[in-house]
């Protein structure tokens, strides 16, 4: 029996071209989510480079066969910017991000960019929202009505196809922002996505430009939230099945710990004044 395009596994594409080299898309997007890290990097005061970063901005599994880079940096009001990638520039796999958690001084919503490779092209785009969207009307309209008409150009596109992930938790963070998307993996697919990527960067940068302060007393449940939402992407993402064939189980819950920003979530939560 066939399987349809949208519900397929990344094992399942992988199985299927298993040894493409993919170096110069890695080249194209890693360029692309650079330059949007660089961006956002730009509009905060005081971030820096989290410690346990300093010896990941290049890695390898300890078989050789994945190599990546993890770089993630706090401070101000930006809780956790990241630029990562990790796969097998040979062997059609990437997986490849620019993510920023902001501080609890707004509550403009959190910044997910995903390329990847299996070896389609994988895309992933998200305004991760830090009300109830379907109680909070003024968020709705705020943040997720004015980007509509280019999400739907997007997501009506023919050179595009939805991605379901298979990981139920993953599924309940579909937004009126998500763009989960694969495609023919070719440098116009990419330059479609590179010029809505930075749209969707320009939309959030002036939101949070103009955006309002919170009360203080309203912060301390905000990073709650906050923080339980990080920890909760990261640990149910079925991608770290994966992982694990390579790294291992121990290696993976160490990998997760560093990607999800643990140590930053202790600290910020132990220096917090309650109210």
């Amino acid at each position: 029996m066939s399987i349809h395009t949208d519900t397929k596994t990344i094992d399942q594409f992988l199985s299927e071209n298993p040894n493409v080299d993919v170096s110069r898309a890695w080249e194209r997007c890693w360029d692309i989510l650079t330059r949007v890290k660089s961006r956002i990097a730009s509009r905060f005061d005081h971030l820096a480079l989290e410690p346990n970063c300093v010896d990941r901005e290049y890695y390898q599994s300890p078989n050789g066969e994945f190599e990546g880079s993890f770089q993630a940096w706090s401070g101000g009001d930006c809780e956790w910017l990241v630029n990562s990638w990790l796969g097998n520039r040979k062997a059609s796999i990437l997986d490849m991000n620019a993510t920023a958690y902001l501080g609890q001084k707004t509550d403009v919503p959190h910044f997910v960019m995903v390329f990847g490779t299996i070896p389609k092209l994988f895309f992933y785009f998200d305004f991760m929202p830090r009300r109830n969207l379907m109680l909070n009307m003024d968020y709705l309209d705020k943040y997720y009505a004015p980007i509509n008409t280019e999400y739907l150009a997007l997501r009506g596109h023919k050179n595009f196809q939805w991605s379901v992930s298979h990981g139920t938790y993953m599924r309940t963070l579909i937004n009126p922002s998500t763009q989960s998307l694969t495609a023919d993996l070719n440098d116009s697919n990419i330059s479609i996505l590179e010029d809505y990527a930075e749209s969707m960067l320009e939309h959030w940068l002036n939101w949070y430009d103009t955006a309002p302060e919170l009360p203080e007393s309203e912060r301390p449940l905000l990073r709650s939230s906050d923080h339980t939402l990080r920890r909760l992407c990261y640990e149910r993402d079925p991608m770290n099945k994966l992982a694990e064939q390579v790294f291992g189980t121990e290696g993976v819950q160490q990998m997760l710990s560093l990607r999800m920003g643990e140590s930053q979530m202790h600290r910020v939560a132990s220096q917090a004044t309650p109210y």
